[in-house]
């Protein structure tokens, strides 16, 4: 446990006297982070469970320490993200597990500190892309994973409050559409994204049954609107909506056809409302078979726009 607190005091340190040194944060905690979780992998030969451990605990030091002196949080998740890539690169640490506990770890303590939890997702996206660049990973894995620490935590934290189900995903519209921002913005792959968001609302939500229905009905739509706000790729952010459901299904023992059902209704919803050339974009993005599953649209929203 001290040697954990050790960690935690000397990464927030570093992070808080960089700053203060040159002003920018993004470098500060890059630097700080990576070079912290080399010497600790070299000094401890920290393996598994333990390396993760400091995965997290160097994640939550930095937002910590920019957030003592005033930093960017944003800036500060992007650049936690892009250490832990570098500083584990050599580890043998799986590098999509990297992304997931500095992802969760980063809105944790931002949600401690009562720092913009938007901010910080959407920075967290970033670094998870342009470090996946940067150690030669698969930018649609790090897109999922990192959404997946993002909204799983995210749905943990807000979970604390008593909401649940499509209330929850309301109350974390603004992260969920900040993640998918950043992928459009960056040029990720906004498909991988929306999957990686609705998994991991799945997964950090845990509900059952017509519950988690309506959560993925209901973040599919968020998923689409946020990709439209950013003049991203609707149809593909809805697909890649679709799959996520799917993905969750099967780990929550949820109908998969049920599920894609929901997704795809949510994003067509949504769709709709943005405009009747994005209703059919979205309408033919996931009309038929996806990842196996043949996905059955449902439209009561129709009578409820006449009404």
């Amino acid at each position: 446990m001290d040697a954990r607190k050790g960690i935690f005091e000397s990464v927030k340190d570093g992070v808080v006297g960089t700053i203060k040194g040159t002003g920018d944060v993004a470098k500060a905690v890059v630097d700080t982070v990576s070079g912290t979780l080399t010497h600790t992998i070299k000094g401890t030969s920290a393996v598994g469970t333990s390396l993760i451990e400091a995965v997290s605990d160097v994640g939550r030091a930095a937002i910590r320490g920019a957030v003592d002196v005033g930093g960017d949080v944003g800036s500060a998740a992007k650049g936690a993200v892009i250490g832990t890539l570098r500083g584990t690169k050599e580890s043998g640490v799986e590098a999509l597990d990297a992304i997931k506990t500095t992802t969760s770890s980063v809105i944790k303590e931002t949600s401690e500190v009562a720092g913009d939890i938007g901010k910080a997702a959407k920075g967290a996206m970033q670094g998870a892309i342009t470090g996946a660049k940067e150690v030669g990973l698969n930018a649609t894995e790090a897109t999922s994973a990192a959404a997946n620490g993002i909204l799983k935590s995210a749905s943990e934290i807000l979970s604390g409050t008593g909401k649940t189900g499509a209330s929850l995903i309301e109350a974390s519209s603004g992260v969920l559409r900040s993640a998918i921002q950043a992928v459009v913005e960056l040029g990720g792959d906004v498909g991988s994204g929306a999957k990686g968001v609705v998994l991991g609302i799945l997964q950090g939500t845990k509900v059952g049954g017509k519950e988690a229905l309506e959560t993925i009905s209901v973040t599919s739509s968020h998923v689409v609107k946020g990709t439209s706000e950013v003049a991203g790729d609707i149809a593909k952010a809805a697909k890649g909506a679709v799959q996520g459901a799917i993905a969750g299904a099967k780990e929550i023992s949820l109908d998969a056809t049920e599920a894609a059902s929901a997704a795809a209704t949510g994003a067509l919803q949504a769709a709709e409302e943005i405009s009747s050339k994005a209703g059919q974009q979205v309408r033919k993005a996931v009309t038929g078979t996806i990842g196996g599953v043949k996905v059955v649209l449902k439209e009561p929203f129709k009578s409820k726009r006449v009404s």
